[in-house]
């Protein structure tokens, strides 16, 4: 496998072939975290920072876990507690980082190309943890392992993506993912929240969840990103959970070997119901266990075989 420059930066420069190898490497490296001592030596010696100037729970701990039972030295860097809130830029923070000669940084930012340009600055390997609304790439990489490890298979499933298209660095990546390995992407959306000529991008489009529920192998939710919208694109809250939320009616019309998926944070109540999120078809907590491993394998892609 040959990853580009060793970095990480988007799934849509990857090729089957690559997107396959991490999927095999997670599941090589899953077992660890079911040991007594869950630690191998892979990385040791390696030193990898977490630069994540947005908010963020689940991959930032996914990626120190990921990190330390590889054995790496960790540095954990945050927007609050840096001098980005002296009005240093990200170049500048970079070489900093250049000059502790750090094997990798994970970098999460609010503006989209910033895993790119932060990856021209510094020869270290970058690993995209969502910039903007761009990519998310280990985000969809875990979501096909899941997949994957429940049908056994990604090719000729049939998975509906609704949400907020528009805005959702998670949909792009895993567009991106599913069609590169062969399944059938469905977005479901209203037409404020699609991107201009989101055909493009080799996907079916639906204007509501029940068009659906009962064709779909997977139905992989997305939250409504208030904060990253400048004006409302839908009626109401009320309206947008009748025509798009999967509540306690909807679940039961999915197909009996079906699965829903959603990369958190919930909104409960607007596009999941609680019954619906704890519904044993819900698979969010198989996607977070489903991370660490993920993420192992793209450290270890990235840094633990950079030398041949």
């Amino acid at each position: 496998m040959k990853l580009k420059d060793k970095h990480l930066l988007g799934i849509e420069e990857l090729s089957k072939e690559e997107i396959e190898y991490f999927l095999d490497t997670a599941s090589s490296l899953e077992d660890i975290s079911n040991r007594d001592i869950k630690k191998v030596p892979t990385l040791r010696g390696k030193t990898i920072v977490s630069l994540f100037l947005e908010p963020s729970t689940r991959t930032k701990t996914s990626f120190e876990l990921a990190a330390k039972r590889l054995s790496a030295d960790t540095m954990s860097i945050s927007k609050d507690a840096s001098s980005f809130q002296k009005g240093e830029s990200l170049k500048d923070t970079a070489k900093t980082l250049e000059a502790y000669h750090v094997d990798a940084i994970i970098i999460r930012h609010s503006a989209s190309g910033a895993a790119k340009f932060l990856s021209q600055q510094i020869d270290a390997s970058v690993i995209n943890a969502g910039d903007g609304c761009h990519e998310h790439p280990t985000q969809a990489l875990l979501d096909a392992y899941t997949m994957r490890k429940k049908f056994g298979k990604i090719e000729g499933l049939k998975v509906a993506i609704a949400g907020d298209i528009l805005h959702s660095r998670v949909a792009r990546s895993n567009i991106f993912c599913l069609n590169k390995l062969g399944a059938e992407v469905t977005v479901v959306a209203p037409p404020t929240l699609l991107p201009v000529d989101i055909e493009k991008l080799s996907v079916k489009v639906v204007y509501s969840l029940d068009e659906v529920l009962e064709k779909s192998d997977v139905i992989y939710l997305l939250r409504v990103q208030k904060e990253r919208q400048s004006e409302n694109l839908f009626p109401s809250i009320r309206e947008y959970r009748r025509v798009f939320g999967l509540d306690d009616e909807r679940i039961k019309r999915l197909k009996s070997d079906a699965i829903v998926m959603h990369p958190g944070p919930i909104n409960r109540g607007i596009e999941i119901s609680s019954q619906a999120a704890d519904f044993d078809k819900s698979y969010i907590e198989q996607q977070v266990l489903s991370g660490i491993a993920v993420r192992m394998a793209v450290m270890y892609a990235l840094v633990g075989v950079s030398d041949g």
